[in-house]
């Protein structure tokens, strides 16, 4: 077997969990083989440099042998190099900053004048100055921020 639909193999690889969804990716245009968009039936060959972004992280695979059935996860590095750099890997651990702003049931929207105080608020916010407790309850170092 030489040739395989490049959806089939992603979805093989487990770099998505249905095909369906490899395919969309593949149409949305966020799979690339090389660097030349790659439609869902694209065949993938030995060798090929695989790009799919996947939110902000874009995965580089590399194909050790086309397959087509779905494997487990233990068997995948046979069939595929995972060349992702380290700083793609990263963004999978950054902290997520959430903050969230409550106005009184039926206050309607902001005013010119509250936008402006709550863009002094947000900016007020220090977010390097998060207690040690805190961090390490999140399981955050120095180097998250």
């Amino acid at each position: 077997m030489a040739e395989v639909r490049i959806d089939k193999y992603l979805w093989a690889i487990r770099a998505f969990k249905t095909r369906g969804e490899a395919a969309e990716a593949c149409k949305g245009g966020k799979v690339k083989i090389g660097q030349v968009n790659a439609k869902p039936s694209k065949a993938v060959q030995t060798g090929d440099v695989l790009h799919v972004r996947k939110g902000s992280v874009t995965f580089v695979y590399k194909v050790l042998q086309p397959i087509e059935q779905r494997v487990g996860a233990k068997l995948v590095p046979e069939f595929a190099q995972n060349l992702t750099p380290q700083e793609e890997l990263d963004k999978l651990r950054a902290p997520v900053e959430t903050f969230f702003l409550t106005r009184d049931r039926g206050a309607g929207r902001p005013t010119k004048k509250d936008r402006r105080e709550i863009e002094q608020i947000w900016d007020a916010i220090d977010f390097n100055d998060i207690p040690d407790d805190v961090a390490a309850r999140f399981g955050l170092t120095e180097d998250d921020f």
